[in-house]
């Protein structure tokens, strides 16, 4: 007993210091002096110095990087050798060079290097760490797409190599011997330039020569020491080549320097989008070279960066570093695969002069330059030639997003911390009094004891099973927080397993590493050890974690992961992983590693599977497969509301696009009115939760207050009516890898002006789009419309119409801007519920939006929503198509046959069509009572009601069926002529 009031104590103090902590972070915002500037980063200064060096040298630098004689093509691969040529020696480096051309079109090109390759190299300071260069990212990201396609010599000669490939031979690469560089042709247009500026740079192994000391005689002065370096370095910067001390932290680096760079031109191109995850805007901004740019590159190295500032290129929790360049009608992109700390630079060279076109016509370049710490280059080219292409063949690669539960997609309530099981009750039950519908209730790390995961605090949540009944008994779920960390604390099971099977992280010296996190002293799982995942599975078994039930899900946060005590929060790159691969080597995939063990954990939980659900904070190319994510720790401030949209839109356009913001802020107490809007922009997030610290007020939307709780409920109401859409969106997610909600230049790649747009959009196929308030006291907003289309309002059809141009649309506080595209048919349910599961068999509702020549189309797509039944053929996906020449709607089928298919129809029979709107009908249709109904297999057709409903001043005309008595699932036609 007193060891258990001993430990609360400690838990006592080490809440209030971390409380503390936040109020003095409030007031000074994200602390810059605990993570790196490239200035402070040994490779990323060097790697700058060298692009600088060769800016300075104009025409007369020269990269010394040539293509040692011909490449040798191979069943769709071209492989050869690059020399890296050493100032005063006559040996260059080798560097092995592989060209794989994919079926897609897409070509991956890999770099190594031989030494390193073949383990020819001496490790300092006795290090056991692998002396290879890492090439097992891949392994973690990559899980498809890899199939060879054409490729063939078109010419090969001194000085230039020419390979032809793609499906038709429709693309090309010219590859420059001598300095090495290659264009990536389409249309006769170079596209995508490789070392075009010649900033290429592999950090070669070299030995050190330590220090001599030097015997001192006893009356003699001691001598300065010297250190010997290879002849052929000596006019380099070599003060972080051989350690580098930051925050109180020194890395050994016993490989000594080891990082790539490479520069990437996109000729013609002038927008940049992607690399997530930032602050800042959809549109990526110049980092040198112009008053605007950014003073640092784009950073890509998972941090845990509290109360993250705006508008900055600094590092936050997530790395994808997939970019795309798009111009008018031709889009392309590149994916570098590599797990290490990452900058980008971004420069838009200016056109070359030409006194004779007064700037008509002239286009900009875009130059990049990637460079990374250490590992192979691993790159992906795309060419497009849509934004739709680059994406599907980037998430071909890196696997489509997950077709979540459908409880996932609807709103999520959360704060740390709900105190007790009755807490989590009464809340549960205040929901249903005010009848908003939620459908998850969320528990931070408050709930263990004394912050041992797996476990429950026996005073606050003496009766788990019980807390979680009541949810079930209207559909709800519990998610509870996971992190990597784990309790250095005697007679701790989860932490004696980890110590006695050795798989935990180790550090430099190959003993178990210990850092500080929220249980105090802690060590971290290794998911990148088989057995550790096998092990981790055990944990989350209904007998291993007791007081969990089917309806428990899983958040996994600090997973960058996140040391207190570690250099720039985070652990040492010198640590040691699985396979002796170094932290240096995989941090950024980390997170991936431990989220992927979750995932499976779930996946294994029963023996009927359920597609598991689980939340991450850290996340790297390929977590997309395995859950959600959010933009972690921000501020309940209108620019941080303002900052969700772009943030959550480049997700989407980098292939993760469940993602989305904690509505309300985390840290801070919004107004309400701030509140309000944040819900009415978090409605169209596709992960929506409502998430706040320890520190701030309850704000349950039952707490607001009049008008505000209506106003909340009324928004969330509309999630919830809308979710057949939502849910039809993201099954196009899964099986294509589309955004799912998208940017203007994703659905308009025509129209220059929409390029940058990043505070509206629309969701999935549907036509939808999305304009919500993000400023204190607005009341109205400027809509953009690219198109000649007539786009309608959702809730009273006021016309607005106008190609490139903003439309000024009024949003009162109770008003959420929402336009429908002419050309679309949407589903959704009418009937409100307290969950989504209890809308499992309400009728449906399809919106039928006419576009200029009278037709539309929309699809439908729905399963039960948790299992993977789908996977056999149960489940429905209708297209729905109205055609103006014959005046019809009809249903047509675009599932898949499977064994399961025949029952699913089955239990889906009694779940119907109640009710058509159709918004712009012809003024022919006036006067008109009835429309004929006929069903697949039916002798006669029967007929239904209509009204029509004619235009009033600057409304369109709308009618409306009733009971048409179609099932959603059957094939039918409606006849309106």
């Amino acid at each position: 007993m007193l060891s258990r009031v001993l430990d609360r104590q400690r838990a006592t103090v080490l809440l209030v210091t971390a409380v503390l902590c936040a109020l003095l972070q409030t007031a000074v915002s994200v602390k810059h002096e605990n993570f790196k500037t490239c200035q402070q980063s040994g490779f990323c200064r060097r790697n700058r110095a060298y692009a600088d060096d060769a800016a300075s040298l104009g025409k007369s630098w020269t990269s010394p990087y040539r293509l040692d004689n011909a490449l040798t093509l191979k069943d769709g691969v071209a492989k050869g050798t690059i020399l890296k040529d050493l100032k005063g020696s006559p040996k260059p480096v080798e560097l092995p060079i592989a060209l794989s051309f994919l079926d897609s079109g897409t070509v991956r090109i890999e770099i190594d290097e031989a030494q390193r390759q073949k383990g020819e190299i001496e490790m300092r300071h006795n290090s056991p760490a692998r002396k290879e260069r890492y090439n097992e990212a891949s392994k973690w990201s990559l899980v498809g797409g890899l199939s060879k396609g054409k490729a063939e010599v078109a010419s090969a000669g001194k000085d230039k190599t020419t390979i032809v490939f793609g499906t038709q031979q429709e693309y090309q690469v010219q590859i420059k011997h001598n300095p090495f560089s290659m264009d990536f042709v389409r249309d006769g247009e170079s596209h995508v330039r490789l070392n075009g500026q010649g900033l290429l740079n592999v950090e070669h192994w070299r030995q050190k020569v330590e220090k001599v000391q030097e015997e001192v005689k006893e009356g003699e002065e001691k001598k300065e020491e010297k250190e010997e370096t290879p002849k052929e370095e000596s006019a380099e910067d070599e003060s972080t080549w051989w350690e580098e001390t930051f925050g109180g932290n020194t890395d050994s680096k016993p490989r000594g320097p080891e990082s790539i760079g490479l520069d990437i031109t996109f000729p013609g191109y002038e927008n940049l989008f992607g690399i997530p995850e930032h602050a800042t805007s959809l549109a990526l901004k110049e980092t040198r070279g112009s008053s605007g740019a950014y003073s640092e590159p784009y950073r890509l190295y998972n941090g845990d960066v509290f109360e993250y500032e705006m508008d900055s290129p600094m590092t936050l929790y997530g790395a994808i570093p997939f970019m795309q360049a798009h111009r008018k009608d031709s889009t392309v992109g590149v994916f570098w695969l590599n797990a290490a700390e990452t900058w980008v630079d971004i420069v838009k060279a200016k056109p070359s002069s030409n006194p004779l076109s007064l700037g008509i016509g002239e286009k900009k370049d875009t130059r990049t330059h990637w460079f990374s710490e250490s590992g192979v280059l691993d790159l992906f080219v795309f060419l497009g030639p849509t934004p739709k292409d680059v994406i599907s063949s980037y998430t071909e690669l890196t696997g489509y997003t997950q077709l979540p539960q459908q409880f996932a997609i609807a709103y999520h309530q959360c704060r740390w911390n709900y105190v007790t099981d009755e807490d989590v009750k009464d809340v549960d039950r205040k929901f249903d009094k005010h009848r908003i519908p939620y459908d998850v209730i969320w528990l931070d790390i408050e709930y263990t004891e004394g912050k041992k995961y797996f476990t429950w605090d026996s005073d606050t949540f003496p009766n788990p099973i019980g807390m979680q009944q009541q949810l079930d008994d209207h559909e709800r779920k519990l998610v509870v927080i996971i992190d990597p960390h784990i309790k250095n604390e005697g007679n701790y099971h989860v932490v004696d397993e980890l110590k006695s099977k050795d798989l935990a992280v180790h550090n430099k010296d190959n003993n178990i590493y210990e850092g500080w996190c929220w249980p105090g002293s802690s060590h971290w799982i290794d998911c990148f050890n088989p057995a550790a995942i096998e092990w981790w599975k055990t944990l989350f078994t209904f007998k291993g974690f007791p007081g969990t039930a089917k309806n428990t899900w899983l958040w996994n946060d600090m997973n960058e992961p996140s040391v207190f005590n570690g250099p720039e929060t985070t652990m040492p790159k010198d640590n040691l992983h699985f396979g002796n691969w170094e932290h240096r080597d995989v941090h950024n995939v980390n997170g991936l590693t431990f989220v992927n063990a979750t995932y499976e954990a779930l996946y294994n939980r029963e023996k009927v599977h359920k597609r598991p659900f689980v939340l991450t904070r850290s996340f790297f190319s390929g977590s997309q497969r395995m859950g959600a994510m959010w933009t972690g720790d921000n501020q309940a401030e209108w620019s941080h509301l303002a900052a969700s949209f772009p943030m959550v839109l480049s997700m989407n356009i980098a292939g993760f696009p469940f993602a989305g913001a904690d509505v309300g802020g985390f840290f801070g107490n919004p107004s309400k009115e701030l509140l309000t809007r944040w819900y009415q922009v978090g409605i169209w997030y596709p992960f929506f939760r409502g998430h706040a610290h320890i520190d701030t007020r309850r704000r349950e939307p039952y707490l607001a207050g009049e008008p505000y709780t209506s106003i909340i409920s009324q928004a969330l109401r509309l999630r919830y009516q809308l979710l057949p859409a939502w849910y039809t969106a993201f099954h196009e997610a899964s099986v294509n890898g589309a955004p799912i909600v998208r940017p203007s230049y994703y659905v308009h790649p025509s129209d220059e002006q929409g390029f940058t747009i990043d505070d509206q959009l629309y969701l999935g196929s549907t036509g939808l789009l999305a304009k919500p308030v993000v400023a204190e006291g607005a009341e109205q907003v400027d809509i953009y419309i690219a198109d000649d289309e007539k786009y309608y309002d959702y809730f009273d059809f006021s016309i607005v119409s106008g190609a490139g141009k903003t439309h000024r649309v009024a949003a009162p506080l109770d008003k959420v801007p929402l336009l429908m595209q002419g050309g679309h048919i949407i589903p959704r349910k009418d009937r409100a519920r307290r969950s989504s599961g209890l809308m499992r068999w309400d009728p449906y509702t399809l919106v039928v939006v006419l576009n200029n020549e009278g037709t539309a189309e929309g699809e439908l797509y729905t399963d039960d929503g948790e299992s993977y039944d789908f996977q056999d053929g149960a489940y429905i996906h209708r297209k729905f198509v109205y055609n103006s020449a014959s005046k019809s709607l009809r249903s047509e089928d675009l599932a898949t046959v499977g064994k399961k298919t025949k029952e699913y129809l089955k239990s889906m029979l009694k779940v119907k069509v109640e009710k058509l709107i159709i918004v712009a009908p012809p003024v022919t249709w006036a006067g008109k009572t009835e429309v004929l109904v006929k069903e697949d297999g039916a002798k006669e057709g029967r007929k239904a009601g209509m009204e029509y409903h004619k235009a009033e001043t600057g409304k369109a005309a709308w009618a409306v069926v009733k009971n048409p008595g179609i099932s959603v699932g059957a094939t039918w036609s409606i006849d309106f002529s």
